[in-house]
Order: structure tokens, then sequence, then C-alpha cells
């Protein structure tokens, strides 16, 4: 079973890496794009907006094919945008390039996560599902920092090695993988849970939740310029020390959510990412204290996305993938506004990247306030989520 899970896994850390790591590197890429850091954060941008719309777009466009086939063509266009994104010499070729990966990275997780519950017997769903999406978890807290760590000499270096990693999972998919076919869902199936209020609001929730972290994350590089002293190798153990909080935070509110009501268990880390990024230019005037910043403020983030999963499928069990998928969706549309936003923080209000910790914290209490006017109705305890049973498996 391991191993026809691990490719999907491998496949899943490469989109986690992809979304995370131009972040790191962004100074670079702007100088040698010859654009304003806030231009190139709106690679980021792009990149989490395509994502967000096409994901559900293309999932309903490839439902009809086998999963395995529906992963190969996700992986293929993954790759190839990936290897352009490295070979480009100018903004333009390089934001198209990330529209191309995009497209293609919208498809592979959806597609992986069902893949996973469907090869799984049912006393082991769960487990396989969260080896699969453990993929993006890992990669932010080990494929960020090393793929920043590599990109330093190089920024077109790390894009080489995500779509290294994107072939060794398509070769190991085409290889290990068997044939496996789920009922189809339109579009218009896939997007009727957003006609339900409560939905929304969840959503809203998450999306706020994303926009405030990423008003601040998408340009981390810039910001912490000062007490990193522009070494790449600082900057990548600030981002190793967040990417494990957000891991430590990913585990713990599993455990929460087993035990308390969802809603009250988001509530905390709300709190906390609103105060830790108010305190930015105060918490990262030392190396000491950037660390522990990093760390606190990436473990309550780490714990936001468990907490709205449940309180999505407790809302409706039976369409738990695609209000999972619309849940993936809504933060990549907070990652995308996050960096449109602190790119337009810096632009039109000069705002300095070191100060962008305010308007992000602004964001986070607003999406504070609305969770608490969404958690007036006490949500039940999701069941874990279910994948449909493949109508027909080959190897």
């Amino acid at each position: 079973m391991v191993k026809r899970l691990l490719p999907l896994a491998l496949a899943t850390f490469a989109v986690g890496t992809d979304s995370y790591v131009i972040a790191g590197l962004l100074p670079d890429i702007a100088s040698d794009l010859r654009v304003s850091t806030p231009a190139a954060g709106q690679l980021v941008t792009v990149f989490a907006l395509v994502m967000a719309v096409s994901a559900p777009v293309m999932g309903a466009l490839t439902s009809s094919l086998d999963r395995r086939s529906a992963l190969l063509i996700a992986l293929g266009v993954f790759v190839v945008g990936n290897a352009a994104t490295a070979l480009g010499t100018g903004y333009a070729t390089v934001l198209a390039a990330r529209v191309v990966t995009a497209v293609g990275a919208g498809m592979i997780n959806s597609a992986a996560a069902s893949t996973a519950g469907a090869i799984a017997p049912p006393e082991r769903r769960g487990r396989a599902l969260a080896f699969v999406l453990g993929g993006l978890t890992l990669a932010t807290a080990l494929g960020l920092p090393l793929g920043t760590l590599i990109g330093r000499t190089d920024w077109h270096v790390t894009l080489w090695a995500v779509a290294g990693t994107g072939l060794v999972a398509l070769l190991g998919i085409a290889i290990g993988l068997p044939r496996v076919t789920l009922p189809a869902a339109s579009l218009g199936a896939r997007l009727r849970p957003l006609k339900q209020g409560q939905v929304l609001a969840l959503l809203a929730v998450t999306t706020l939740a994303f926009l405030g972290a990423y008003t601040l994350y998408t340009y981390i590089g810039p910001a912490l310029r000062d007490v990193t002293d522009n070494s790449g190798s600082v900057l990548t153990v600030v981002l190793l020390a967040w990417g494990l909080g957000v891991l430590a935070g990913n585990i713990i509110a599993g455990r929460l959510v087993d035990r308390h009501d969802p809603a009250r268990v988001l509530t905390g880390p709300l709190v906390i990412a609103a105060v830790a990024l108010a305190l930015t230019s105060a918490a990262t005037a030392t190396l000491a204290s950037t660390l522990v910043w990093a760390a606190i403020w990436g473990a309550a983030l780490g714990v936001v996305v468990v907490p709205q999963q449940h309180r999505l499928i407790a809302l409706n069990p039976a369409a738990a993938p695609i209000l999972l998928g619309l849940n993936s969706s809504a933060i990549y549309v907070g990652i995308a506004l996050g960096g449109g936003l602190g790119g337009l923080a810096q632009e039109w209000f000069s705002i300095a990247p070191t100060a962008l910790g305010l308007p992000a914290a602004a964001v986070t209490i607003l999406a504070l306030l609305y969770h608490l006017t969404t958690a007036r109705r006490r949500t039940p305890a999701a069941p874990r989520p279910t994948v449909p049973a493949p109508e027909k498996t080959e190897a």
C-alpha cells in the first residue's frame, strides 16, 4: 500500500513546495527579472489565484478520466510549467509559466486525495489520506526552507528541483498506481455547496485567515532583511522554524478537534496569530526572538485548516470531498489576495515590508471577528471524510 501512496505524497509535496517557495526567493527573483519586490510578489498572487479557480474547473473536466490518467496529465502540466519558469528570462514569460504551473497544481491535490481514498481499504482510508496530504505539510516544514537554501545561489535551480520532484512522482504513478475510476462530478455539483450560507461563511473565515498571513509571508524575505542580514542560510533557518511550527500546529489541531468543539479550537489560534503579526517589528529585533516568533506564528496558522475541515464536513458528510476541495480553493484565494494586499500596501502607501505585520494583523482580527459570528451555531463533531468507492480498479 505504501508503495502506491508514496508517489501521491511526493506529488503533493512538490505542489506544496512550489506554492510557498517563491516567497523565500522573492528578492533574488525581483532583481533578476528587473522588477520591484511587490511586482515579483504577484507571481505568488497569480499562482494561488489560478490554482484556486482552476481546481474545480479542471476537476470537473477530468472527472470522467481514471485517476491515474488525470494525475499523469496534471503532473505533466506541472513539470512543464516549472521548467518554463526556470527557463524564463523576463517577467511576462515567468508570469505566464506560473499560470500554466498553477493549472496543473490545482488538479494534483484533489486527484491525489481521491485516489488515496479509493485504493485504501475502508479501515485504513483515514491514514491513507493523512499520508498523502501530509506531503503538503511536509513541504511547509522541509520543502520550503530547503528550496529557499538551494535557490539562494540561483533561484532557477529551485524550480528545476521542483520540476524534477514532479517528474519522479509522475514516473512513480505511471509505474506503480492502478487505474482507478470514480463517479464523475460536474462543475455545477462541485460548486453547488456555495449556495449554502453556512458553507460560504466558513470558507470566508478560511480565506481571511490566510489573507492575513500571506500579506506578510509573501514578503517575508524583505521583511526580515535586517535580522537575516541578507543571508540565505539565516532566512532558511527562520523558514524552518515557521514550517516546523505549522507542522506542530497541524498535529495538535487533529487531537484538539477530536476532544473539543472545532469552532472553539479555532478561536485561540486566530488570537495568537493576530498578536504575533501585530508584534512583528518588535519580535524580529534579534535572531533568537525571530525564531520564537516564527514558530509561534506558524503553529497558530497550522491549526486553522483542521477545525475548518471538520466544521465543513459536519454540514454535509456525503459531500466531504467537494467541501474539502472548496476549502482548499479558499486557502489559495486567501494566499492570492494576501500577496496582492501586501504588494499594494508597499506600492500605494509606501509601507515598508517590515511594517506589513500591522495590516496582516488587522485582516486576521477581521477573520477572528467573523469567525466568532459564525461560531454562534455549534457545529457537531465531524466524522472522518469518506471517498466514494471506485467503480473499477485495473492494474
